[in-house]
């Protein structure tokens, strides 16, 4: 009698596990992706009030604003960066005395 019992408790579990194994109804539906974000970075509209000034956080997010950048990074001399480009950041080259010199976009 308990080899019947334990043939029946393990036919029910099978049951059970092939159940979970079923597919559902109506799948969920997909979202459709995002589109591309615009990145646009026009460093020469900064220019004009950002060159020749000292690097503060204002001037620096003027800048980015004014060039429509998503961010900006300020850039020392000698300083040690990464080089992959990125288009929608505002690269801000500064001199000793955080001087803004040239502003590229990258």
């Amino acid at each position: 009698m308990p080899s019947i019992r334990i043939a029946l408790a393990v036919g029910a579990l099978a049951v059970v596990a092939l159940g979970a194994c079923a597919s559902q109804a109506n799948p969920p539906q997909m979202s459709r992706p995002l589109p591309p974000e615009e990145l646009t970075c026009n460093a020469d509209a900064a220019k004009a009030a950002a060159l020749g000034k000292t690097a503060s956080a204002e001037v620096v997010e003027r800048a980015r604003t004014d060039a429509g950048a998503r961010n900006a990074r300020v850039l020392k001399p000698g300083q040690m960066v990464t080089m992959e480009y990125q288009e929608g950041r505002l690269n801000i080259d500064v001199d000793e005395n955080n001087v803004i010199t040239h502003l590229r976009c990258g």
